[in-house]
């Protein structure tokens, strides 16, 4: 367009021209924005990193979309803070966790996360607003009605997913309802990161991911409160990490507790329990999924007490060296159904002395969380601390 500027036309065409020019260029400029904002990202591998166990890209009732199985897909060049992300997915009524999970960190050890559970449709948990802590989803802490919604899924159609981020919040609607099906307060601390959607462990298709970078204003952004516990313990001290095995001889303790170094403490999250996973690294090349989380409790006399306590998902207790009791609370370890929450769920009577008795709890992690949490109901001359 520079021959608008050139010779010979006259002043009058240069600024007529001029004016053309201005209205092409900020009608460019405006079309530019709105396509950028909210066109859709087409599905290819020149958009797309594919990591799963296969994959197609092929049309599915009228939409460019991946065939996925056993795996995600990842923006490329894209790091994402604040914003509106939605996508088309065809679900299956198998057991199947996709959704999006966003401000990733390099290997998505640390993140957020919104998912469906196709399996629970029209159940309570049939998604769930969750973090990603240090390569753990902990929805066995984060979970009820703060963090997921009933929603009955169709199978035979298109689902559509919207998930809008602000700062510390974030709201979830489904299937372009007009209101928010779940507003919840995310984890971390905003910080932009990776991107990616998730499929299922059989293959399903996504289409129409449309991701926003304009930070939205949330509209009517109600979180429902969680209930705290009343009197748990706010902080725990946690070890590093061992075989849980080293724990079979409950004779043999004492090499054991002596042979740790300790990691430093947790602080209790919702005033529910403390996310061990906060501190501890889980599968990072080490043997050993076991930590020691513990308090020191100091009474002016020889006493029981009632000790009410969670974990999750297996533990011994040991007081002053001695093992004292043992349980499991893995998924689906009592039933098919059983879920492995936390809670104050299991309770035992510490005989403790007069002055300092050390606590330990040895929890173990294998899958939804790393969790431990506990109180005395009573504490008259108790003093407790990590």
């Amino acid at each position: 367009m520079s021959h608008f500027f050139n010779p010979p036309f006259c002043i009058g065409s240069r600024i007529r021209a001029m004016k053309t020019l201005t209205i092409l260029l900020l009608f460019c400029l405006s079309l530019t924005t709105r396509v950028t904002a909210q066109e859709i990202v087409p599905m290819d591998a020149e958009h797309w990193d594919v990591r799963a166990e296969s994959h197609v890209f092929e049309k599915h009732l009228g939409k460019d979309a991946i065939y996925l199985q056993g795996g995600s897909i990842f923006a490329k060049n894209l790091e994402f803070l604040d914003g509106t992300i939605e996508f088309d997915i065809f679900l299956k009524e198998e057991q199947m966790f996709p959704g999006v999970c966003f401000r990733g960190d390099a290997q998505f050890m640390n993140g957020e996360q919104f998912f469906l559970r196709p399996h629970l449709s029209g159940k309570p948990d049939a998604n769930q607003g969750a973090p990603a802590v240090n390569g753990i989803t902990p929805w066995q802490l984060y979970f009820g009605p703060s963090y997921s919604f009933a929603y009955d899924y169709k199978f035979d159609d298109w689902t559509h997913v919207k998930v809008v981020v602000n700062g510390r919040q974030a709201q979830a609607y489904l299937d372009y309802a007009t209101e928010a099906q779940l507003s919840w307060n995310l984890f971390h601390d905003p910080q932009a990161g990776s991107l990616f959607i998730r499929g299922g462990s059989t293959a399903m298709y996504i289409a129409d991911v449309r991701i926003d970078p304009t930070k939205p204003e949330l509209v009517d952004f109600n979180p429902i409160p969680r209930d705290p516990i009343e009197g748990v313990i706010t902080e725990w001290e946690i070890s590093d990490m061992f075989e849980e095995e080293l724990l079979n001889d409950p004779a043999n303790l004492g090499p054991v507790i002596e042979a740790r170094s300790w990691q430093g403490t947790i602080t209790v999250e919702e005033g529910v329990a403390a996310n061990i996973s906060r501190i501890q690294v889980l599968r990072n090349g080490e043997p050993g999924s076991t930590v020691f989380a513990r308090i020191v409790v100091t009474s002016d006399r020889d006493q029981l007490k009632l000790f009410e306590f969670g974990y999750s998902d297996a533990v011994i207790a040991i007081l002053n060296g001695t093992a004292i009791y043992k349980g499991n609370n893995k998924w689906r370890s009592r039933d098919y159904r059983y879920l492995g929450t936390v809670g104050l769920f299991d309770a035992i009577y510490l005989d403790l002395k007069r002055g300092k008795n050390t606590l330990l709890l040895a929890v173990s992690e294998s899958f939804g969380g790393w969790l431990v949490t506990g109180r005395f109901e009573d504490t008259d001359g108790l003093r407790i601390e990590p």
